[in-house]
């Protein structure tokens, strides 16, 4: 993953210096916007719109349009006949026997009950304490309890999701990226992974190519893969995707050689990337984001761990930098997104709730411009339709009628202690446990995963004639840590190109989300003890065949 030999001198088409990333709006600014607008009326099968939900524009340009790119599939979905009639239900006085939305009087569910933790006090010990019975009946809404309630979460939805929830996620987006143009929007998806499968069939056709890191989240490529569409990676380094590299790919494409159609997508994993853990720093981000408009290219970013983001890594023996003291101060901490930067509507970002809430909830959210969440919405109408009623209303309860956004954002920043916190137990366990003259990392800034690299040329069998590759070593490595009691993931696992594609380093990754702080450090240990089985290694930092550490 080492830098490319020479540099690109990258031109973006249009003024990419002017790009301003937008300071994140207020809170204050939101509740008073709320205030102002009344009491939200999100009936069964209500239509909705970030548009009911934004601020102002303030003279923000247009998204660019994207009608060149939409695939043959997308530009066929019409819209869903009978979901487009639930814009009369709101109709006072209709009597409706149009829809099949059956009559909540037959849901099997009076009422559900949750309870969640009291901002700021988030442990599972405090929960328990002095935690918040959260409770949700059938005709709250018509009994004046509430605006969300289980008549409308157990019926059916339209396909952009809730207004009670596209209410949060909306305002939510707005006080994190503040997207710089006008006419963006956000849809419900059932997470992230859903997202990019159907974010490939309304902009890839059979037999196209997606850009990405050159390791890459492993179910994204075996998505495309059935679609006839293939992953190529890029060159990477320890801030993630190379713009250079990027550049130099697609300005040298032969179309004929590649038998396929210059990529005109980046699919990206830009915070904590899956799996090696680099994070792409603000400068790395906006090169990257010229590269794409000097090529017109469309990019996907996928941000599961985006709020994963963590304190600095200061080393074993030092002490922490100290934690965000306000919300303020944590939005600020972050990096930038693509959607903070995005001047031409060319992003669309995928967030979602698994990372941060629970993976079970399978509720995320897609934020695009108005043209591509309109197609993105008619697939939702004909496949997944929307995510679980009971999970939306779930996550209306904790996010929005308890916690509000500033305990959302509390929440997030409890959260980054916890990964430093873990980050920094996997880090202290591999100093101590993993022979350093063979495995080597480096501290991850945000996400879940250490990406460890082993230098396969000190396997026994590299002074011989006849050395193992790398895949051989892997192999060997692998089989030994499970023997030893612990599952590390193979780099091989998580290659973007998966034919002809020839590795020149050993990877393993693991993961410091899972285990107990005291199995994490025992499982490194295991590991340790299964490589230096494998390399023949006397002790943690002493000698391998014969040659000094």
């Amino acid at each position: 993953m080492a830098p490319p030999a020479a540099s690109v001198d990258i031109e973006g088409v249009t003024d990419t210096q002017a790009i301003v990333i937008p300071d994140a709006l207020t809170i204050n600014g939101v509740s008073a916007r709320r205030a102002k607008a009344g009491k939200l009326n999100g009936g069964t099968a209500a239509f909705t719109s970030s548009d009911f939900f934004k601020g102002p524009s303030s003279g923000k340009p247009k998204a660019k349009r994207w009608d060149n790119y939409i695939s043959l599939e997308s530009r066929s979905r019409q819209p869903s006949s009978l979901k487009g009639a639930a814009k009369y239900l709101g109709q006072p006085g209709l009597i409706s026997l149009g829809g099949g939305l059956p009559c909540a009087e037959n849901f099997p569910i009076e009422e559900i009950t949750v309870k969640v933790p009291a901002p700021p006090h988030f442990s599972e010990q405090a929960c328990k304490e002095s935690g918040v019975v959260l409770r949700s009946g059938k005709y709250d809404v018509s009994e004046g309890k509430g605006a969300y309630d289980l008549s409308i979460a157990l019926n059916y939805g339209l396909g952009s999701g809730s207004a009670q929830l596209i209410r949060f996620v909306t305002e939510h987006t707005e006080i994190v990226c503040n997207p710089p143009y006008e006419d963006w929007h956000c849809a419900l998806s059932v997470g992230s992974t859903s997202s990019l499968e159907q974010a490939l069939r309304i902009f890839c056709e059979r037999g196209d190519y997606v850009l990405s890191e050159e390791y890459t989240f492993a179910s994204a490529v075996e998505t495309a893969l059935p679609l006839g569409i293939k992953f190529l990676g890029v060159k990477m380094d320890a801030e993630g995707l190379i713009a250079e590299s990027m550049d130099e790919l697609l300005t040298n494409w032969d179309a004929s050689a590649r038998e396929a159609r210059k990529p005109r997508v980046l699919y990206t994993v830009p915070s904590g990337q899956n799996p090696t853990g680099a994070t792409q720093g603000t400068i790395r981000r906006q090169a990257i984001y010229k590269v794409a408009q000097k090529h017109d290219i469309y990019i996907f970013e996928d941000e599961p761990y985006y709020f994963l983001q963590m304190q600095p890594y200061t080393g074993p023996n030092s002490p922490p930098v100290p934690a965000p003291k306000t919300n303020e101060e944590f939005l600020k901490a972050l990096i930038p997104t693509y959607l903070s930067m995005d001047t031409d509507g060319r992003v669309m970002r995928m967030d979602s709730f698994s990372k941060v809430i629970a993976p079970g909830t399978r509720v995320g959210w897609v934020t695009a411009s108005e043209q591509i969440i309109e197609r993105f919405v008619r697939h939702n109408e004909c496949g997944v339709q929307n995510p679980s009623g009971i999970s939306q209303i779930l996550l209306y309860k904790i996010l929005d009628e308890s916690w509000g956004h500033d305990g959302y954002l509390k929440w997030l920043i409890n959260l980054r202690l916890e990964y430093t916190r873990r980050r920094d137990v996997i880090l202290a366990a591999c100093e101590t446990f993993l022979p350093k003259n063979i495995v080597s990392w480096n501290p991850p800034m945000a996400g879940m995963f250490l990406w460890m690299t082993l230098d396969h040329t000190r396997h026994p069998s590299y002074p011989t004639s006849t050395p193992l590759s790398i895949k051989e070593i892997e192999d060997e490595v692998f089989l030994a840590s499970v023997g030893h009691g612990v599952l590390v993931s193979r780099g091989s696992w998580f290659t973007a190109e998966r034919s002809g594609f020839e590795a020149k380093e050993l990877f393993f990754r693991a993961t410091f989300a899972a285990a107990t702080e005291e199995k994490m450090t025992e499982a490194i240990e295991r590991f340790g003890s299964a490589v230096r089985g494998v390399f023949g290694t006397a002790n943690g930092n002493g000698v391998a065949n014969g040659n000094g550490a």
